[in-house]
């Protein structure tokens, strides 16, 4: 990082006045920043697990890939992780670190309205003096993100595709059966069928509220999630108000459950069955994150060695549409401390920035040259690892801690063999071409919380009372043409509330995330 300082500098007069999204402020004094030795600061890296490589280190302060980071950026770093659930009682306490590790934006719940509460600080002239190479990379959806009132807080760890959901196909049973991959859903349903007749046991394979299991929804453009609101007569609703594609839709699911292209259990299969059934060979189409095609290609083929398996373009509506939601741009984000001296707080602006570069992708992906990995010739030999520790380490060093960079893919790590360099293919040619467009917001609205029946789950969480609706239907426990009175009985429980604040709140363009994509 000494190294860089002061191209960063130069770098991040040019970067102030071509980044429009960060405030101008004439009066603010660029913090003096010491180089003579390593700054010392505190942090916190969250996760979704109670077990992993980080707790098996008694001192994660000590720990060798922490230090290694800490020589690379000249600092001195205090680490701790803490359980995502468990944010909000850091936040009730009084020992809160310098830098908060979050998988959550500024107004999330996890966040417990730390940020509106004036516990971190706003970032924006610290960022256009010190962060140059942030300003160029993160997509401007993403600082909108992590943006509060005008103003940014967070730090992102960002995607640059936020279209990341992929269609899946035993191309080896397609070939079995003298089929094309299917363009369109009738198509679609037809390869099904011969996947049935051959006695494939889960033709497609779904799962418990359709997760990971949306592929019909998309094609008729009726997902019901977070960020998929549309504008319809001046009003801003959900996309499930299209009736006519949410019954063609819906009469879909219904045929392929009659006809046996899906498990009759498919409303109870959980994430855990999901991904044995896949790996063991049993299913012929899914739909999953575009990055699992090595472990889906190295898990089957042990298997069954003959079997093999692509990303495809996903299968098309009448209209044309097909693929996923986008995701929000955000994966997660790190606030600084409003009590962290202002020349820490560059410092730790300049410690995330380091985080774009060459050298950071190396150490991160690869870990430490003549221990981890060697270079001859220019060209990097790392053995990848194949235990469960091992793959554990290397996702603290490659996941945990590389923040504030494009988390779409390790493009550096995925070029190392064929089904890797097959996964950047499918990404960048299939799967940035799909993905869903919508309305989302942030914060949520206000009448999420009022009406939590009616409020999308998660991200890709249809809302409780619709997505028990849509798993009555599909079994035939409810007509599908009753789907109207479904809207009119949302309406009237609270979505007309839910209605007027969506269209009031993007009429003023506040707080939106608006996914529209050209």
């Amino acid at each position: 990082m000494k190294r860089t300082i002061g191209t960063f500098l130069t770098l991040a007069l040019t970067a102030v006045s071509t980044v429009g999204c960060f405030q101008d402020d004439k009066a603010a004094k660029q913090p003096v920043v010491d180089e003579s030795k390593p700054t010392k600061f505190s942090i916190s890296y969250t996760t979704t697990s109670s077990s992993g490589y980080y707790s098996r280190i008694s001192n994660l302060s000590q720990d060798k890939w922490v230090l290694k980071l800490g020589e690379l950026t000249n600092t001195s770093l205090e680490v701790r992780v803490i359980e995502e659930s468990k944010l909000p009682v850091l936040f009730a306490g009084n020992s809160i670190p310098d830098v908060v590790g979050s998988n959550g934006t500024p107004t999330s719940t996890t966040m417990s309205g730390s940020v509106e509460a004036g516990v971190f600080m706003p970032l924006d002239d610290l960022l256009k003096q010190y962060a140059p190479n942030l300003l160029k990379n993160v997509p401007r959806d993403a600082w909108e993100a992590v943006s509060y009132n005008g103003k940014t807080y967070g730090i992102p760890t960002y995607l640059t595709n936020p279209s990341r959901r992929a269609t899946f196909i035993r191309t080896d049973l397609l070939e079995q059966a003298g089929l094309k991959p299917p363009q369109t859903v009738e198509e679609f349903l037809d390869v099904l069928r011969a996947f049935k007749n051959m006695g494939v046991e889960h033709p497609y394979l779904m799962r418990e509220n359709l997760k990971y299991a949306d592929l019909i929804l998309g094609a008729y453009d009726v997902l019901p999630y977070r960020d998929q609101f549309e504008v319809v007569n001046g009003q801003v609703v959900p996309k499930f108000f299209d009736v006519d594609h949410m019954e063609k839709a819906l009469l879909t699911y219904k045929s392929m459950l009659d006809e046996g292209l899906v498990a009759n259990d498919f409303a109870t299969i959980s994430s855990t069955d999901f991904l044995r059934f896949i790996r063991s060979g049993k299913a012929g189409i899914w739909s999953s994150n575009a990055i699992g095609l090595i472990d889906f290609r190295t898990s089957i083929k042990q298997m069954l060695p003959s079997a093999k398996v692509d990303i495809i373009p996903s299968p098309k509506g009448r209209e044309g549409r097909g693929g996923y939601f986008y995701y929000t741009p955000v994966i997660s984000a790190f606030y600084i401390n409003k009590n962290v001296k202002m020349e820490t707080a560059a410092r730790i602006v300049q410690f995330f920035d380091w985080m774009q570069t060459l050298e950071a992708e190396t150490f991160f992906t690869f870990g430490i040259e003549g221990d981890t990995y060697t270079v001859k010739d220019g060209k990097i030999s790392y053995k990848l690892p194949q235990t469960k520790d091992a793959i554990e380490e290397e996702g603290w060093r490659s996941g945990t801690l590389w923040g504030a960079h494009d988390a779409t893919a390790n493009r550096m790590r995925l070029a190392l063999d064929q089904n890797g360099r097959d996964t950047l293919y499918a990404l960048d040619h299939i799967v940035m071409k799909e993905g869903l467009p919508g309305i989302g917001f942030n914060p949520d609205l206000i009448s999420f919380a009022k009406y939590p029946d009616l409020a999308p789950m998660t991200q890709d969480g249809a809302p409780r009372f619709i997505m028990d609706h849509i798993i009555k239907m599909i079994y035939g426990k409810e007509p599908i043409s009753d789907w109207p009175k479904v809207i009119e009985e949302y309406r009237q429980q609270g979505g007309d509330e839910i209605i007027k604040e969506a269209t009031e709140r993007f009429n003023r363009r506040e707080g939106i995330v608006n996914l529209y994509k050209p």
